[in-house]
């Protein structure tokens, strides 16, 4: 391995980090309807004898700001439907409406705002942790670069200040993430 391979290795796992925040941020409830709160909580629905993810069984939009429509392929899982969503972790109370599962989307008070605030830092700070052990991965590769004399001396510290500017980088792009993702939740 070389010392533009170790980078690049580097850089994807941060990259990774990020993409994965942005997953989790996308299932972060705003009090405004959006289809990723159902798809990013890989709901699986009980369902013709197996588990079965929700998307996989249905089509999920959003009519209104204020609700999520969810209309099966098979009317005749709506009910395994309804039961999997108020069994999930989404705090929402599924309705029944004709041919499909309508998810209102209440207005969220100061105090779960707040609430979702802490847990938005909380999945950033889990982040931060996996770009930091991005970051020591590459430092124990440069140290191994040296140690089998690819890398001189100032080759390590040129690499090492490479994998803490992509280090910096990324954990500044987590915080402006946590910044707009705060103002979303607050914004009434």
């Amino acid at each position: 391995m070389d010392e533009e391979t170790l980078l690049l290795e580097v850089e994807t796992s941060m990259e990774e980090a990020l993409e994965r925040m942005n997953e989790e941020f996308a299932g972060v409830r705003t009090g405004k309807a959006s289809p990723s709160l159902v798809d990013n909580m890989d709901i699986y629905v009980a369902s013709y004898g197996t588990s079965m993810k929700l998307k996989s069984l249905a089509v999920v939009s959003t009519p209104d700001a204020r609700s999520i429509l969810i209309q099966p392929f098979d009317p005749s899982t709506l009910n395994d439907i309804k039961k999997a969503i108020a069994d999930s972790r989404l705090n929402l109370t599924p309705i029944i409406d004709a041919r499909s599962v309508r998810l209102p989307i209440p207005e969220l008070s100061g105090e779960r705002r707040k609430e979702l605030c802490k847990y938005v830092k909380s999945l950033a700070e889990e982040n931060r942790v996996r770009v930091r052990a991005a970051r020591k991965s590459g430092m124990d590769g440069i140290k191994k670069l040296k140690a089998d004399n690819i890398l001189t001396e100032d080759g390590v510290r040129t690499a090492e200040d490479k994998v803490q500017k992509l280090t910096d980088k990324y954990v500044k792009k987590i915080d402006s993430l946590v910044e707009a993702k705060e103002k979303e939740i607050m914004t009434v």
